[in-house]
């Protein structure tokens, strides 16, 4: 059996029992959703493929929590992020 990818390969045995997520089905098909309503003709705008591309790579940003350091990187005046004084309690 190869191993090549085992490293990346989550434990979906250990996310479940963890309450964590074990499948993107719901991820692709929100994409599809918002893709293929955008495609049809009787829309008013219509996506080229690129611009529908660049949605999708700034919604994952979104779903990933990055977009705001992008935009950091972007524009280094914008909205910086909170200090944390150490006093705030600490997520479990």
């Amino acid at each position: 059996m190869p191993t090549g990818n085992r490293v990346s390969t989550p434990n979906f045995g250990e996310r479940h029992r963890q309450g964590e997520t074990i499948s993107t089905a719901f991820v692709e098909s929100t994409i599809n959703q918002v893709v293929s309503r955008r495609f049809v003709k009787k829309q008013q705008m219509g996506w080229t493929l690129q611009g529908a591309h660049l949605l999708l790579q700034a919604r994952t940003k979104v779903l990933n929590n990055e977009l705001e350091d992008v935009f950091r990187r972007w524009f280094p005046r914008f909205r910086p992020k909170a200090q944390t004084t150490g006093s705030e309690p600490k997520a479990a």
